[in-house]
């Protein structure tokens, strides 16, 4: 059986090449456009992993982080365009497990 991932990003883009490259890797993925989205498809699928966005409307990745953290503890790779180190150690302090800039800070 193999692992599911969501992946919870604002921008489409992001989606997709990452669900293809894990797809390609045997992956299953399922996918959430914002932050409410991602707490109810981290909630419904119980993925194995989740790469979440800071960045997201609605509710942003660190809130939902927050709210996971409280009753489920799946590993969550934080994906941001920000690279702040205030965001790296709220990410980390509110549970996630790493932090991924997606591009040169």
């Amino acid at each position: 059986m193999s692992q599911t991932i969501l992946i919870a990003d604002d921008d489409a883009h992001i989606r997709d090449v990452l669900t293809f490259a894990l797809r390609k890797a045997g992956m299953s993925t399922v996918e959430a456009g914002h932050g409410l989205d991602a707490l109810e498809m981290a909630r419904s699928h119980a993925p194995d992993l989740i790469i979440l966005d800071i960045n997201m409307p609605h509710m942003d990745g660190l809130e939902v982080c927050r709210k996971l953290r409280a009753d489920v503890h799946i590993p969550i790779l934080f994906l941001s365009s920000r690279d702040e180190e205030i965001d790296r150690i709220l990410g980390l302090e509110l549970g996630g497990d790493e932090n991924v800039a997606t591009q040169p800070g």
